[in-house]
């Protein structure tokens, strides 16, 4: 072949993988939301140009994303629909794993899926289950899921959980969780409610339950601060909309419980409460509440906020740091943060 004919030929190629490529990063999703800058700082966080991508919609309500690194995909619950699903660039949404909540024959009603999820230290995939009324972990491979399930916590001192909301686990391999009433068919009222009370509580690596706090009045989010020195639970209740911070001391328990900060008073026409939230590897906080997802520093300064029509839920944070996602309603969305 000519020399110059394997040329051409080369650059036809070149040419159409980069206009397949062009093509790809240009897919066009609706956008919603606003952006407000407060601080100077925030300008480090994310780019005043950034957009909320809808990328995926249609669920009674999203909650609990996870972004999953080995398998470029977003796993995400819709709660009443009792079904985690599954988000990655090339396919959509695809439904991933059902039931993800509730595996009884029982009939019954209420927010009976999964709700918050993360990875354990062996990387399996931890589950809220509402309807269950435990932690579990998903006893299957991620490339073939399967609702086989394996408890990890089902009660407090003989008392079955209330609905296990949120969930993380800590360098050591500890799983920590919150406990408010909403998976409850009748909510407080429900004549089922064992525990009087809305915990947080840690799974120890050989199974013990431990209670961190049972003050909080709806204990929702969770997470540390880089370190682990420092965890921050929000509480999604509307007469006490609060973010929590607690000290973790050298035993492992908890104390010196405070306000790290608080909406109390705020405009009620906004849509959600302190709710999910993520921390970055600065100390950055993503917390969404009334409104959308409010960015805080490490000392509780409001640094900025993403305004959103609909209530937000949670939100996840890629590894990189340079995106996140926010389950909102019934959106999932998408903000690259930072080029």
């Amino acid at each position: 072949m000519k020399p110059f004919l394997i040329l051409f030929i080369a650059f036809l190629f070149f040419t159409c993988n980069n206009e397949k490529k062009e093509n790809q990063d240009k897919q066009m999703y609706k956008t919603t939301g606003t952006y407000e800058r407060y601080d100077p700082a925030l300008d480090s966080i994310i780019d005043k140009d950034a957009k909320a991508d809808i990328i995926a919609e249609g669920f009674e309500w999203s909650e609990g994303p996870l972004w999953i690194e080995k398998y470029k995909m977003l796993l995400f619950s819709d709660v009443p629909r009792d079904t985690i699903y599954k988000w990655t660039e090339e396919n959509g949404k695809e439904i991933y794993l059902t039931p993800s909540g509730y595996t009884d024959s029982i009939p019954r009603g209420g927010e009976m899926g999964s709700n918050g999820l993360t990875l354990d230290r062996d990387d399996h995939l931890v589950l809220c289950q509402c309807g269950n009324r435990q932690i579990a972990i998903m006893d299957a491979p991620f490339d073939n899921p399967a609702p086989k399930y394996i408890p990890l916590a089902k009660q407090f001192n003989g008392k079955k959980f209330n609905s296990p909301n949120d969930v993380i686990a800590d360098s050591k391999g500890d799983i920590f969780f919150t406990d408010p009433p909403y998976g409850l068919e009748k909510g407080m009222d429900d004549p089922k409610k064992e525990i009087p009370f809305q915990g947080v509580y840690k799974i120890t690596r050989d199974g013990k339950v431990i209670l961190i706090t049972d003050s909080l009045t709806r204990p929702n989010g969770l997470a540390f601060f880089p370190g682990e020195k420092t965890l921050l639970v929000a509480n999604s209740d509307p007469d006490k909309p609060n973010w929590y911070a607690f000290d973790v001391n050298e035993d492992g328990s908890f104390s010196n419980g405070r306000i790290f900060f608080s909406v109390a008073g705020y405009d009620k026409s906004l849509k959600g409460l302190p709710d999910g939230l993520k921390i970055d590897s600065k100390g950055n906080v993503f917390a969404t509440g009334p409104g959308g997802v409010y960015i805080f520093n490490s000392e509780g300064k409001k640094l900025g906020m993403l305004r959103f029509d609909n209530a937000t839920s949670n939100c996840a944070l890629s590894p990189d740091e340079k995106t996140l996602y926010v389950t909102n309603d019934m959106y999932v969305l998408r903000i690259k943060l930072r080029k």
